[in-house]
């Protein structure tokens, strides 16, 4: 019987002698690298020229790829800040804005509390909002702004009492309801609000002009010290608002003043607070003093009177429903 033709390789020399200088460098390597470890072991800095030319080799090809990586991020980068820049321009405008305002509204608190210095024993408070509710919304087509409150004299809320933004004014109850409130905004034709400059003591008259924005006529004629870009502040006359509250920003001047826009815009606010009256002996002698004289309706109903226009609406030889005409009885419109 003839033998198998194929045979195992252990019967081949060739593959003996293959399988045995394996075996035989496979042990060189591990006692050259049991050397080398220990030699690393007991000499740390044996190494240490082969690590510096190892390095020097494989630097160039790493500076290629740190080049290439930190280009595309660049890249991406720069595309990202593209997109994101109109609303991170608009959110630093707004930051920049609200900081000028706080600036602003301490400047005026600084200059109060100068004024009231001299007076002993007088401290001030702080304001516990009565009522924290949503705007529900506000007229903006006609002549008459009214804006609507979520909140009611079951919470508190009581006809006259500030409605404050975190940004200013917005105005003041005007009527209530169970669970909801109207309110008189700044810029309703029959809003009438004292107002001074924040960082001086020019003290003028914030009357709403039912196209939302204000004109603001000084108490005091003769050059116009407002410029455009000048803050009014409330002035407290009149003991609705405490003193010191951001309300409108010049625009432009005028003879007899200038137009200011809002500094809280009641269309871009969802929450305000309600404060009590800053002075109710004030507002409620001042009321009695209006229905003395027979101005029932507007004792309940004009924005904040200052003492100067009940003086001149007192001096004048027939009273004025209208509280523009009763601020400035010898003033024309422009």
């Amino acid at each position: 019987m003839a033998p198998p033709s194929s045979r195992r390789s252990g019967f081949s020399k060739k593959a003996q002698f293959s399988l045995f200088t394996g075996y035989l460098l496979a042990g060189a390597g591990a006692l050259l690298g049991l050397a080398l470890l220990t030699l690393s072991l007991w000499q740390p800095t044996a190494f240490a020229p082969l690590r510096g030319l190892a390095g020097d080799v494989v630097a160039p090809a790493g500076e290629v790829t740190a080049v290439a990586r930190s280009g595309q991020q660049g890249f991406f980068s720069g595309i990202a800040g593209y997109f994101r820049a109109g609303s991170q321009n608009a959110a630093l405008r707004e930051e920049m804005e609200l900081a000028r305002i706080r600036l602003a509204e301490a400047e005026a608190v600084k200059a109060e509390n100068r004024r009231l210095k001299a007076l002993l024993g007088l401290q001030d408070k702080a304001v516990k909002p009565v009522a924290v509710a949503r705007l529900v919304g506000s007229t903006a087509t006609s002549g008459r702004r009214f804006a609507f409150l979520g909140a009611g004299s079951s919470d508190g809320v009581r006809p006259g009492m500030p409605v404050l933004s975190e940004r200013g004014v917005i105005g003041r109850v005007l009527e209530t309801g169970r669970a909801s409130a109207r309110v008189l905004l700044l810029t309703d034709s029959e809003s009438v609000l004292p107002v001074r400059r924040a960082n001086g003591d020019v003290v003028a008259f914030a009357e709403g002009r039912g196209d939302g924005m204000l004109r603001v006529r000084l108490v005091n004629l003769g050059i116009n010290p407002l410029k455009p870009g000048d803050l009014m502040v409330t002035s407290g006359a009149g003991g609705y608002y405490r003193p010191g509250v951001a309300v409108a920003v010049i625009t432009e001047t005028t003879p007899d003043g200038g137009i200011a826009r809002l500094v809280a815009e009641p269309s871009a606010t969802n929450y305000v607070a309600v404060e009590p009256v800053y002075q109710p002996e004030a507002v409620a002698a001042l009321r009695a003093q209006r229905a003395a004289t027979g101005d029932v309706d507007n004792a309940d109903r004009e924005e904040e009177p200052a003492p100067p226009a009940a003086q001149a609406a007192q001096a004048a030889p027939s009273p004025s429903p209208s509280p523009t005409a009763s601020a400035t009885p010898d003033q024309g419109d422009e």
